[in-house]
């Protein structure tokens, strides 16, 4: 996402959400609230620190960001 609130955006949430969806939830069983918010923190975590995407040039989003490539953190460091 490019920070600018562009129609794109919305890929990059529909692709996570389908991610989390098929990958995570609906291979696992989980029996209350607690959890499936420990399962969530560990997809937030696998998917950001963990998880190579081919749209990054196979790096980790976490990768990326702290390299300043990332659309949003050129245009963070454009703004400070």
């Amino acid at each position: 996402m490019d920070g600018i609130g562009r129609c794109k955006d919305n890929i990059f949430v529909e692709r996570t959400w389908r991610t989390l969806k098929y990958e995570w939830i609906f291979l696992r069983d989980y029996r209350s609230n607690e959890e499936l918010r420990n399962l969530l923190d560990s997809f937030v975590k696998f998917f950001n620190k963990e998880r190579i995407h081919q749209g990054l040039d196979y790096k980790t989003p976490d990768e990326v960001y702290k390299e300043g490539s990332f659309p949003s953190a050129i245009i963070k460091k454009m703004v400070a």
